[in-house]
Parts: C-alpha cells; sequence; structure tokens
C-alpha cells in the first residue's frame, strides 16, 4: 500500500470515528436528558431541541413502508454504500478533500446505521429556523453526512473545472 493510501486510511479512519463519537454522545445526552417532544429553546426560537425517534429516513420518509422493504432499503442497502464508500476512500479517491468528505458522510452514515441496526429507530434532535427557512428534525450525523456530501460535491466541481479550463 502507498504511502498516499496509508494517510488516506489513517485520516479517514480519524473522521469516521470522530463523526461517529460526536453522533453517538450528543445523542445518549438527549435520550437521557430530553423527554420524547419536549422542546427546549436553545436561541431565542431559532435553535430548539426536541428529542424524536425516527424509525424511517430523512425527513421520516419510510416510516410507513412495509418491513422487510424498509430493512432492505434502510439497513441493507446503506451497509452496501457505506462499504463501497470505504473503498472509494482508500483506494479510489482522487485527492485529499474527497477523502475527508467521504470521512464525514461515512461517519454520519455509520452513526445513523447503530441507531437503526441497536435500537429500530434513530434519535433526532435538532430544530433550525430563521425567518421563513427551517429544517425538519435531525441529528449530528445528519450534520455530518451533509458536510460529507458538500465537500466531495465541491471537490469534484472544482477538478471538473479545472480539466476544462486547463
Amino acid at each position: 500500500m502507498s504511502n498516499h493510501r496509508w494517510v488516506r486510511l489513517v485520516v479517514g479512519v480519524l473522521l469516521i470515528a470522530a463523526n461517529v463519537s460526536c453522533d453517538q454522545i450528543t445523542k445518549a445526552i438527549v435520550r437521557k436528558d430530553i423527554n420524547p417532544y419536549e422542546q427546549i429553546t436553545v436561541i431565542d426560537n431559532h435553535i430548539t431541541l426536541t428529542k424524536v425517534e425516527n424509525t424511517g429516513a430523512f425527513l421520516s420518509l419510510g416510516q410507513s413502508w412495509w418491513p422487510p422493504l424498509k430493512t432492505a432499503l434502510l439497513i441493507v442497502l446503506p451497509i452496501f454504500a457505506l462499504a463501497f464508500a470505504c473503498y472509494a476512500m482508500v483506494e479510489r479517491s482522487r485527492g485529499p478533500w474527497f477523502a475527508v468528505g467521504l470521512g464525514f458522510a461515512i461517519g454520519g452514515g455509520i452513526g445513523n446505521m447503530i441507531d437503526r441496526i441497536i435500537r429500530g429507530s434513530v434519535t433526532d434532535f435538532l430544530h433550525l429556523k430563521a425567518g421563513m427557512f427551517q429544517t425538519g428534525i435531525f441529528n449530528m450525523a445528519d450534520v455530518s453526512i451533509m458536510v460529507g456530501i458538500g465537500i466531495v460535491l465541491v471537490d469534484t466541481l472544482a477538478v471538473r473545472r479545472q480539466r476544462l479550463f486547463y
């Protein structure tokens, strides 16, 4: 294995561990200290904590699906996607930012997967509101996934743009 792959592997493992840890620690605190559907205002109704157990996917999509389909689409398929992302991070990464983005996304995916497999649901607790903009209720794993995808997209567009103009 080349030095670059070793560096990507070490950095990837550290990023994944940091993202999973942040997610699982915040969820443990929320499960312990916040009652279901209790609303705690953090910053003047702009940031609210509300504990919700989500048995579906993003924005509760799939909560009422037939159980075998739900298992296939919310557990089995994501496990394969996470395994492929780990492979891509180490073996097929185009550069450091691509690997960093995948590390964040994989860490978030593993954080939510731990909940789905162990608890049968994912603990969500953050809600943001700024004027007309507001989010659904989400967790730190979701933040990791979105940040990771954002980094991968920006890196991919930058590489593509660089190829077009140089």
